[in-house]
């Protein structure tokens, strides 16, 4: 692999400073549409280099970097609203655990540093969501799927309610009541996840323990939609070096905790990928406690295929990568619903987008 590949770039960004300008012009658009522009600025700065790269790139950086801040400002006055909402609720008997980049930022981990945020995630007890929903509604956030369909799809069968959106800044807020949809094959137990969660310090909010964010982060990128791979890819490859540095016994603890949360094979492809993408350490001894929880050889040797294609591609519209891309969207839904459920619901999409009418539906 060319050292100026992104993939190669991302796992070692101190070669960013001996990158030509004609590399650098190779590189930035690729970069761009991954959304990892910032943690080239990030990088450079942390160095003290960002003087030593072509000054016709810097300025891509530093207005990358300011996309970035601005992403992270966003996320923290969007927790601050919702942490608003809830002192309407008294004292709270429930936790409010934040998910994915917002956990990120609130914890001030460096994988949020660069790192472009869409929307909030969180995560209550199922039983509190109607609690939770109707205080939000009175604040400001409503819901974006209000067909009786998109309704019974999210309350039924997702992990989340509708997606929420405020009426005056426009933010999405996501309101999860476990990490998998009821619908998954895999079911991992949100009572274990909320019970090892860690609070936030100053805010009323909780994150998952260090082994639980980098399984949430597996599980999101391999048993649901793998839609930005090498991004969801760098996300695990920051959060595992993190934690390998910072969290005595995170290693030890990972196999099991997998296991116990039934995340065993997400928390494989996790670790395959990002050392043979990425190149992240991950001890000889974790690698043997999950050797039987990946596929049979053949599917395998299709997933290497299929991730080859779509994280190391730098022209993903091209024939391969395209197909590759729809096939993993097809992979991700066959793992979230029963066929049955899942005939039904591409039915259903497939008729609204055909309906006289309607056109570029939205799936959910």
């Amino acid at each position: 692999m060319s050292s100026c590949t992104l993939p190669n770039i991302l796992a070692k960004p101190d070669l960013l400073q001996n990158l030509s300008l004609r590399e650098w012009d190779r590189l930035l658009p690729w970069a761009r549409r991954i959304g990892v522009v910032a943690k080239f600025y990030t990088a450079l700065e942390a160095r003290g280099e960002l003087d030593r790269i072509p000054a016709q790139v810097q300025p891509h950086l530093e207005a990358a970097s300011i996309i970035a801040a601005e992403h992270e400002h966003r996320i923290r006055w969007e927790c601050n609203r919702i942490q608003r909402a809830l002192f309407d609720l008294g004292e709270l008997d429930f936790p409010v655990i934040l998910l994915k980049g917002a956990a990120y930022v609130m914890s001030s981990l460096p994988c949020a540093h660069g790192r472009l945020v869409s929307d909030v995630d969180i995560m209550v007890p199922k039983a509190r969501l109607s609690t939770l929903e109707n205080i939000l509604q009175k604040h400001g956030w409503e819901t974006v799927k209000n067909s009786d369909y998109d309704q019974q799809y999210y309350r039924q069968w997702m992990h989340e309610l509708p997606p929420m959106r405020h009426r005056l800044r426009g933010t999405i807020l996501d309101v999860h009541h476990t990490i998998l949809p009821e619908t998954s094959r895999l079911k991992p137990d949100p009572a274990l996840l909320i019970a090892a969660a860690r609070p936030v310090p100053n805010t009323p909010f909780h994150v998952f323990c260090p082994a639980d964010l980098a399984l949430h982060s597996a599980a999101h990128a391999f048993q649901e939609e793998l839609g930005n791979p090498l991004r969801d890819l760098l996300d695990l490859h920051e959060l595992l070096t993190y934690f390998d540095q910072h969290e005595p016994g995170f290693w030890e603890n990972l196999p099991q905790r997998a296991r116990q949360l039934q995340l065993s094979r997400p928390l494989f492809y996790a670790l395959r990928y990002t050392q043979r993408i990425l190149g992240t350490s991950v001890p000889y001894s974790v690698t043997q406690a999950l050797k039987n929880a990946g596929s049979p050889w053949p599917v395998l040797m299709i997933m290497d295929q299929l991730l080859d294609q779509v994280a190391l591609s730098e022209h993903p519209r091209r024939r391969g990568p395209a197909i590759a891309r729809q096939l993993l969207y097809i992979r991700s839904h066959w793992l979230r619903m029963p066929p049955w459920l899942l005939a039904r619901h591409l039915g259903y999409k497939a008729w609204l987008r055909w309906k006289p009418g309607k056109t570029n539906q939205a799936r959910p």
